[in-house]
């Protein structure tokens, strides 16, 4: 069960700290899609929080299309229009090719009087859709441009992943992009879900979800630093930093000394790794901190910490989004 921490004495409203804490239970999958929020009555016993301040938060949630509100029955995460999964047909593609279906029987019949097993068929099939798929693929990662860093750090990770061409679009130019590709899939984390999906859906063009690591390690490593022990994290994202400083300081208070830098930040990098004695940073970092603290070896008494996450994109979402896409 995934527990929410508040604290009080904090700058940061408790609104904003329950507000990213659920964002980031959503974003990293430990709410997926469907499951139900817990009740304000629930979430008010566990935080401390009046229950008008988390109705608050949901409204929140709901208005950038987390989660849904179901009169009665309480708020879901919500499921996306293509969420990825083996989904069948929907109706929306029968009513706009009514003959499609018939088509599709018409040529298994074919291969079944061939002689062909209804196994055979399918493997057929695929093998067809992911050979086409493989070779008209278009893939296009979209982030605010405000936090472009964060839509880098999606590409990189899926280009090593996917093994194919990731380009890499603002969200505030998704729009003019899509105009000028005749097909395509957009993918996003699903902290950008909603406008992305208000973007590509007048242009027929699908959006893919993904899920972020939960960072259950990074986050152990936090609870068990000694106190005021100076901490740094160093990412690609200033989004990342932002809502990383709301969580740790959610857990630990000002029990610790955070420092934070983005990579092209080499006033603040060098200033980290010269006090920081623990760094927490993501794969694409990693080699600008290395990079850093062996510029500023003479100067220090100990090298700090390097503790690398393991992704930014969540293993499962790599696998099922290769599904999607047809190349696995």
């Amino acid at each position: 069960m995934v527990q929410f921490h508040i604290q009080p004495d904090s700058d940061i409203p408790a609104s904003t700290q329950l507000f990213n804490q659920i964002r980031f239970a959503i974003a990293s999958r430990q709410f997926p899609p469907g499951h139900r929020l817990p009740s304000t009555r629930a979430l008010a016993m566990q935080t401390g929080l009046h229950r008008n301040t988390i109705s608050k938060v949901y409204r929140q949630l709901e208005d950038i299309g987390l989660v849904d509100a179901q009169a009665g029955s309480g708020i879901y995460v919500r499921a996306q229009g293509n969420e990825i999964s083996g989904a069948r047909l929907r109706s929306p593609i029968l009513e706009q090719h009514p003959q499609a279906y018939k088509v599709v029987q018409k040529g298994l019949d074919e291969l079944l009087n061939q002689g062909c097993s209804l196994n055979q068929a399918r493997e057929l099939f695929l093998a067809e859709i992911d050979w086409r798929l493989r070779c008209s693929a278009r893939v296009l990662v979209t982030a605010p441009g405000q936090d472009i860093g964060v839509g880098e750090l999606m590409t990189q990770e899926l280009e090593q992943a996917l093994r194919i061409p990731v380009q890499l679009v603002p969200m505030e130019q998704l729009s003019d992009a899509l105009d000028q590709a005749h097909s395509g899939t957009v993918v996003t984390s699903r902290y950008f879900i909603g406008e992305a999906e208000a973007k590509a859906a007048p242009k027929s063009v699908r959006v893919i979800p993904i899920d972020i690591y939960n960072y259950a390690k990074e986050i152990h490593l936090v609870r068990t630093l000694p106190k005021d022990t100076c901490f740094g994290i160093v990412s690609l994202s200033s989004g990342i930093l932002r809502a990383a400083e709301v969580i740790i300081h959610s857990l630990r208070g000002d029990d610790l000394l955070v420092m934070t830098a983005q990579t092209g930040d080499a006033y603040k990098l060098n200033a980290l790794v010269r006090t920081a004695r623990t760094i927490i940073c993501d794969q694409a970092s990693a080699g600008a901190v290395k990079t850093a603290i062996t510029a500023a070896r003479d100067d220090l008494i100990r090298p700090p910490q390097v503790v690398p996450c393991e992704n930014y994109i969540g293993a499962e979402s790599i696998s099922l989004l290769k599904r999607e896409l047809g190349l696995s």
